[in-house]
């Protein structure tokens, strides 16, 4: 759905390029836990955006009191979302948690609970078995 420079342009500065991360493994560690595919993703995110372990060990290391930063720009703040939403569809799972994260984003960018379910429903293919419209529950 994203074009792959379109991300690397918009997110032109270092500052932009951490944020965009946290905000990643926010998501990816809203369940409690990182499974392969999260952290396949987030190291090709990391990657694609020139970003080292320096860069990105602050941001492991106080988890537990960062929050999402959202990103002023439009196209950037749907990129964003979009990224976010394949974060959280790593693993096959929807998992609440993480769902929730998601939302609480595209609230704050001005999206709605069926404009988000519609990018889950795009970005996973269809509508698999336990999208946000029902949720799973939490195990």
């Amino acid at each position: 759905m994203q074009h792959p420079k379109e991300l690397e342009q918009l997110l032109d500065t270092q500052q932009k390029k951490l944020a965009f991360f946290q905000n990643l493994v926010l998501v990816a560690a809203a369940d409690g836990r990182l499974d392969k595919e999260e952290g396949d993703f987030l190291v090709q995110i990391g990657k694609r955006l020139g970003l080292t372990p320096d860069d990105v060990n602050p941001i492991a290391d106080n988890l537990n009191v960062l929050s999402f930063i959202v990103a002023s720009e439009g196209l950037q703040r749907t990129l964003e979302l979009q990224t976010l939403v394949q974060m959280m569809l790593q693993d096959g799972q929807i998992d609440p948690r993480e769902y929730g994260l998601c939302l609480e984003y595209a609230n704050r960018i001005g999206y709605g609970k069926d404009i988000l379910d519609d990018m889950v429903t795009q970005l996973a293919g269809g509508a698999p078995a336990g999208t946000p419209r029902n949720p799973p529950k939490v195990s």
